[in-house]
């Protein structure tokens, strides 16, 4: 039976077997399909989320208040000219001399209007040390950066002639313009080196160029194609930057670990002596299952965000949705047809310094052999140590804080920005963040409401919410009004939390709130930060409940297992709570933060423990649906349940390794940037791959599994009538035992 045709049902196998036999027509309709789909998303263009869709709450109906009267916030700068140790004071002739020559060196600029000095809006410190020059910068405030050169050069220009003085820029256009140089190219690095990490390892773990780039192509042409279709989708879905960094990570890990388990399956095969044809249909019928299970598992997760009600999470879940979908189509229908027009020839660009390595024979790990041996012979031991382990790992994640990290946080001391930043706000607490009250009525200018504003700034101030100075700016023709408010707080964003919820809770009801018609949301940085934070944690549970349940019920469809369905959820669980754990540690309390060249800051970005849930409970999924199956494959040939499960791990501790080690290269990229956010998201999602990737899968799966023994196979008798999805595919004979379980399902043996 080794060579001969073998009974398969199911869509994985139909579809390789289609593929293998119509090899030209389905690399045919896959190119046409990426052609079309980037085409067609090319044409279409893509809709980004805006402002207004980005959160819910006052944070939306600010941003929407202002698009629906059409006002173009400008991007607002400020100079900060401070006393150095024994320098003048704001009233003496030298530091008003300053102030001048800086006025008017922004204005002969050409590139700024409103520019507004201390002594006008009476923005000087109490201690007479420090004043600001505030001004704006002319034209869209999106492309700022690229038009405010010449005005740092200008205040840089005073500086020179003022050295009893500080004299330092920032703003919306400063940080852009100093972020973009600094960083800008950080991403496009992190993005264009993951594909040549990925292809080292690939051709280390093949030893052939061919069969390592196969699955770098596939993943390539996958995110092409989802590129394309996010362009359509956004039509109906806005889109963004974000989505599409995260749509690449995730297409490039999925897509190269269903290449990777499909190949390698192939490979095996034909090495036990079956011909090409054989080989690609047992590989369609077990690992195509296998990545149909987990991509659709996968697609679960990423839904998941879908619920958080956050535009931008939803823009992150679709886009990798649709990755997911797309690389778990190509796997199963143009890799078996590219592998039956390869042939022999997928062994092509052998490595030389590799050429001793085997391209068949036993595919067990020796490493994982010995690891295996001694788990199996303690299991109970194993359990115990291997779950105290990340217990113990995970604990720190009971104390987790989640904020929207400031400036100082996000990016330490390297950037002299930063330190003006500390600067400003330090001389003028929350001067550089204000609160931003948008206030529109029938008639801004009605007296009602001027005396309401009026009583809004005074109250703002004596309420303790603000030091001042408060500056409102009007638009008369539509109606609207900015009322900025420096908070109490500063860049502490517990104290400037509090001083808002004083405005929204305590100032605007008795002022603003009594007068009919107006309506007056605040936003800003620390109240975007408040919504955001708000909207997430209250998003947590029906992600967690949604990912959990779904992701459960395609185990349980899959595997028609009870137990194995508990188990898989319970470990992943593990794995996403050790991961939390790590992160709280090196950069919430900074324990070994050096080690990853990070900080810490006190706290988690807000957006990451939902993030990292989803991505990591998709991405876990891999590999336990693709060590299950093998171990219920191999339980189907007549094995024991303890041999199965030894059979299971150490063959597939190869491919295992091999994806674990790209997904980890891939993520700690991310790891290496500067940004405090990036950080963590690459140590995050780093850390949980390589535990997931050892410690669950090598050691507390088979220790668990071997403990169950064939209570893993447990169905009740009332979910009988669910739907049979597994396969009964099985390219060695089976024996012709069957055991019985008194409560449960036939096990087939």
């Amino acid at each position: 039976m080794g060579n001969g045709e073998s009974r398969v049902r199911g869509l994985a196998a139909r579809a390789g077997g289609w593929s293998a036999r119509h090899r030209w027509a389905a690399v045919g309709i896959w190119v046409l399909f990426v052609v079309l789909a980037m085409g067609l998303g090319s044409a279409a263009g893509r809709v980004d989320v805006g402002d207004s869709d980005q959160l819910k709450g006052e944070t939306s109906t600010a941003a929407r208040i202002i698009e629906e009267a059409g006002i173009e916030e400008p991007a607002g700068e400020t100079v900060l000219v401070q006393a150095r140790d024994g320098g003048p004071e704001a009233t003496d002739a030298g530091f008003r001399s300053a102030v001048a020559a800086v006025v008017t060196a922004v204005e002969r600029t050409g590139e700024v209007t409103d520019v507004t000095s201390p002594y006008e809006s009476g923005t000087i410190s109490k201690d007479g040390r420090s004043a600001l020059v505030q001004f704006d910068v002319r034209g869209d405030s999106d492309t700022a950066g690229d038009r405010v050169q010449p005005v740092l050069k200008a205040v840089e220009d005073v500086q020179k002639d003022h050295g009893s003085l500080r004299i330092e820029e920032i703003g919306d256009a400063s940080m852009m313009k100093t972020f973009d140089d600094a960083f800008g190219d950080d991403f496009k690095k992190a993005e264009y080196s993951a594909v040549p990490v990925a292809l080292g390892i690939l051709l280390i773990a093949f030893g052939a160029l061919v069969a390592a780039l196969l699955p770098v192509a596939l993943a390539i042409t996958a995110i092409m194609a989802t590129m394309g279709l996010m362009g359509l989708v956004s039509h109906l879905q806005p889109m963004s930057d974000t989505a599409n960094s995260v749509m690449l990570l995730v297409g490039l890990a999925v897509g190269v670990d269903y290449c990777l388990f499909y190949l390698r399956r192939e490979r095996e095969e034909r090495a036990a002596g079956r011909d090409a044809g054989t080989a690609l249909r047992i590989a369609a019928a077990t690992s195509g299952r296998a990545i149909v299970v987990s991509g659709v598992t996968v697609c679960v997760a990423m839904a998941g965000m879908l619920f958080t009600g956050l535009a931008e999470f939803e823009a992150m879940g679709l886009a990798s949705l649709m990755v997911v979908a797309v690389a778990m189509v190509g796997s199963v229908t143009v890799l078996p047809a590219l592998l039956s027009l390869l042939g022999e020839r997928v062994e092509k660009g052998r490595l030389p310094f590799l050429r001793g390595r085997r391209t068949g024979g036993s595919t067990d790990s020796r490493f994982w052999t010995a690891v295996l041996k001694r788990v199996l012979a303690r299991p109970v031991l194993s359990v115990v140590v291997a779950t105290g382990a990340l217990l113990a790992v995970a604990a720190p994640a009971v104390g987790m804080k989640t904020q929207n990290l400031t400036l100082d946080q996000e990016f330490g001391d390297s950037l002299p920005i930063v330190q003006t930043y500390d600067r400003v706000n330090e001389a003028f607490p929350g001067g550089s963040e204000p609160a931003e009250v948008v206030v529109r009525a029938d008639d801004i200018n009605a007296p009602e409401v001027r005396s309401a504003l009026a009583e809004f700034r005074e109250r703002a101030i004596g309420s303790g919410a603000s030091r001042g100075p408060v500056e409102i700016k009007l638009h008369d023709q539509q109606n609207v009004a900015f009322v900025y408010v420096p908070l109490v707080g500063g860049s502490d964003q517990d104290k400037a939390g509090e001083s808002l919820d004083k405005l929204r809770d305590e100032v605007r009801p008795a002022t603003l709130g009594e007068v009919d018609g107006v309506e007056a949301p605040i936003t800003g940085q620390v109240a975007g930060s408040k919504d955001f934070n708000d909207q997430v944690v209250g998003s947590v549970v029906p992600v967690f409940a949604f990912v959990v349940v779904f992701a459960f019920l395609v185990m349980l469809l899959s595997f028609r297992s009870l137990t194995v369905a508990i188990t898989s959820i319970v470990l992943n669980l593990l794995s996403v709570g050790a991961a939390y754990g790590i992160l709280v540690a090196v950069f919430q309390h900074g324990w070994g933060a050096s080690l990853v060249g990070a900080e810490g800051v006190g706290a988690i970005i807000t957006w990451l423990p939902l993030f990292l849930f989803v991505i990591l409970f998709g991405l876990s999924t891999d590999y336990h649906v693709f060590v299950v199956s093998r171990i219920r494959e191999a339980r189907l040939r007549g094995r024991t349940t303890r041999d199965a499960v030894r059979h299971g791990v150490v063959t597939t501790a190869g491919v295992v390794t091999s994806a674990a080690v790209i997904m980890v290269a891939v993520f700690g990229i991310f790891g290496t940037l500067s940004m405090q956010s990036m950080k963590q998201m690459g140590v995050g999602l780093a850390a949980a791959v390589l535990i997931d990737a050892t410690v669950i899968r090598g050691v507390l799966l088979p220790a668990v599994m071997t403990l169950l023994g064939e209570r893993n196979w447990y169905l009740p008798k009332w979910l009988h009538r669910m739907p049979d999805l597994t396969h009964d595919e099985s390219p060695e004979p089976v024996t012709p035992p069957v055991s019985r379980d008194d409560e449960g399902e036939r096990v087939p043996v």
